[in-house]
């Protein structure tokens, strides 16, 4: 395993002399911006190892994406070899449809210290909801990034980040209506966390389970999603979603296409950059 290779992987080519906030947002977003958000593997009849070498095999070698156990597996990597003082922290993320957060851990993150400051950094949301820049880690501060304002709230030692939501303008030839189910008023949950440090090992069990668990949406939905210099491309099922961020005012424009299997394949490879090696079953 070779940071330059991962460099390469992300197109990453600035001087990094430091390890400090500067590079640290820089790799972040080349990491958002080439390495896709995607489970494809569960639908593929692929298992999913999480060990650091099967990942960066698949990540970096194979040029394909992964879930957040594995995508920030990597990032976290990839910053302890750069010299951050990084750590994993487990999340339990917000499910709207049943408005509260999931039981059990089923997300990772990072937190990286720089200069005595804590940052959030977490590449492995996807989505609509994934950060574009590290986060401080403060209570109650809006952090205003490309897909919204971001914000902590801290309540008794756990952590809440939640997002504000733009409006949305879908054209008429949108066939679909975008799938999320509306919060009440315009704040989105994202997940909530300690900042207990845990080891990658200590998500084994999840990782198994994850690829099992009928009722988890990763088994009932193949998802791919890329974060691009505007907004984002996702691609769940056969189900297209182009979002351009801010295109007005608070509004983000969002086009909405069902894809044919060949065109499902096509796409994956045009504008995800994943060719796979077995079949996919969206």
């Amino acid at each position: 395993m070779n940071i330059q290779e991962y460099f390469g992987r992300i197109s990453f080519n600035k001087p990094h002399k430091d390890a400090d906030l500067q590079t640290l947002t820089a790799i972040l977003e080349h990491h958002i911006q080439t390495i896709p958000f995607e489970n494809l593997s569960m639908h593929c009849g692929e298992a999913i190892e999480l060990d650091l070498q099967s990942t960066y095999d698949k990540i970096v070698r194979k040029k394909r994406g992964g879930w957040c156990l594995e995508t920030n597996h990597l990032l976290f990597w990839a910053l302890q070899e750069l010299g951050y003082d990084v750590c994993v922290l487990g999340a339990n993320s917000y499910e709207p449809a049943e408005k509260g957060y999931t039981a059990e851990i089923n997300h990772i993150l990072l937190k990286v210290v720089i200069k005595g400051d804590p940052y959030i950094v977490d590449a492995g949301f996807g989505g609509a909801y994934q950060m574009w820049q590290p986060l401080m880690l403060i209570s109650g501060k809006d952090q205003p990034q490309g897909p919204g304002i971001f914000r902590f709230m801290e309540d008794n030692g756990t952590w809440y980040l939640e997002k504000v939501k733009r409006k949305h303008y879908i054209p008429e030839n949108s066939n679909n209506a975008f799938p999320d189910t509306p919060d009440l008023g315009n704040i989105r949950k994202i997940y909530r966390f300690t900042l207990e440090p845990q080891h990658i090992d200590d998500f084994k069990e999840l990782n198994a389970y994850l690829q099992v668990s009928p009722d988890n949406i990763l088994q009932k939905k193949s998802i791919c999603s890329l974060q691009t210099t505007s907004g984002v491309l996702a691609l769940v099922g056969w189900t297209l979603t182009e979002m351009k961020y801010n295109y007005t005012e608070d509004m983000d424009l969002v086009n909405i296409t069902t894809l044919t299997d060949e065109e499902v394949e096509k796409t994956l490879k045009d504008k995800f950059n994943i060719v796979l090696e077995n079949k996919l079953v969206p």
